[in-house]
């Protein structure tokens, strides 16, 4: 894969971050503030002790790595014209949340997403996805 600049990295990819290849990133890695609202659920949800640390371990990892990108009023604009192009491809933005404000950032931002699922951003077409392996 040829690295981009800069990219916005879903939280799939930041989840995964220190076991995949630098190559694979690009060369600039953001993280939208919504990675981080979703990383901060996944402790308080973990079925057990153990998975508890692992998902705290990440997300204190992605906050002191990253000074996220907040999602403002005009990201707010992007999502709309976002949710509205799932729902014309008869994907239910709903059931996706946390993917198409990340994606909203992304455009807003001008920034390819990097995501080990690119099937959660299909429907998307003004959104530039980079599939991390």
């Amino acid at each position: 894969m040829t690295s981009d600049p800069a990219g916005l990295l879903d939280t799939s990819v930041v989840i995964e971050l220190g076991a995949l290849a630098s190559a694979d990133l690009p060369a600039e890695s953001f993280i939208s503030a919504i990675t981080l609202a979703e990383l901060s659920v996944g402790p308080l949800v973990a079925a057990s002790s153990d998975e508890r640390v692992r998902r705290q371990a990440v997300l204190q990892v992605a906050e002191a790595a990253f000074s996220p990108i907040p999602f403002d009023a005009e990201t707010a604009r992007v999502f709309g014209r976002v949710a509205a192009a799932l729902r014309d491809s008869g994907r239910k933005s709903l059931a996706r949340a946390y993917d198409a404000l990340i994606a909203a950032t992304a455009i807003r931002h001008e920034l390819p997403v990097y995501t080990r699922n690119p099937d959660d951003f299909a429907g998307i077409a003004t959104l530039t996805v980079r599939q991390v392996r």
